[in-house]
């Protein structure tokens, strides 16, 4: 897929990974739509005015999501890229000191992560579907967001861990499936990236995940993420595979 002038939605575009990856397409002349229920830097909006739109967006509506993709392709013309950023985390235990975990909070992180995510790929992929491909009968890629924690999730992560691993199971069914349409898929799975997510926890936690990082010995730099997106959609080999970017890091029980 060529970036260079083509539309490319990211969800959860204006902070950390996302935002990331809306900074990076920018700066090769894509034209970005940001599908997020924050709202982008006021610097990004005024230094790429003409090739951005922002739309506040739940995930989970689809309504929200139908708009934010027509919104796009009204500005920008066919949509032919998808970055998935959209996430929440949540730590409880299963069996806490009192009670049990909150199945309203399992919940909430498997609507935004799986059920958002899902609700992207489907509205999204059907816009895609509607062009023509490229002369290589192309139309599309999708890049979803999961994550180590799909392996490796530690105690405590139960929610998170369920909803990465279910983003990470969808790719090679979804890679099938649209392959007749042209429409690649594939994830990528973070390690322990430096987000605001990561910002806010405290400097143990930080510390003990660096550690247990094989190489480099720091946590990830959102540019690093966005450039292996940026690759993914360049390399049409790439597709039904999740790809780690972590250092090595295999995470520990706790």
């Amino acid at each position: 897929m060529r970036i260079e002038n083509s539309c490319v939605l990211v969800t959860g575009g204006s902070s950390g990974l996302g935002a990331a990856c809306v900074a990076n397409l920018l700066r090769q002349n894509a034209n970005v739509v940001i599908a997020d229920l924050s709202e982008p830097a006021e610097s990004v909006l005024q230094e790429f005015e003409g090739r951005v739109v922002f739309a506040k967006t739940d995930v989970c509506d689809e309504t929200e999501l139908r708009a934010v993709i027509a919104a796009g392709e009204d500005r920008f013309g066919p949509l032919q890229g998808v970055v998935t950023c959209a996430g929440v985390l949540h730590a409880e235990r299963l069996l806490p000191r009192d009670g049990v975990a909150s199945l309203d909070a399992f919940r909430r992180v498997i609507d935004v992560n799986l059920i958002g995510t899902f609700n992207t790929l489907r509205l999204c992929g059907e816009a895609i579907a509607r062009h023509d491909p490229n002369a290589e009968g192309e139309r599309g890629v999708m890049v979803m967001t999961s994550s180590v924690t799909a392996y490796e999730g530690q105690i405590g992560q139960a929610a998170y861990a369920a909803s990465k691993g279910a983003v990470a199971s969808l790719t090679l069914p979804l890679a099938r499936e649209l392959s007749q349409h042209g429409i690649r898929v594939v994830s990528i799975a973070p390690g322990v990236f430096e987000t605001p997510m990561m910002q806010a926890a405290p400097e143990r936690v930080r510390q003990s995940l660096i550690e247990q990082t094989v190489f480099p010995k720091r946590l990830g730099h959102p540019d690093e993420f966005a450039a292996l997106v940026s690759h993914v959609f360049q390399n049409t080999m790439l597709n039904g595979c999740t790809l780690r970017l972590d250092g090595s890091v295999r995470l520990a029980a706790k």
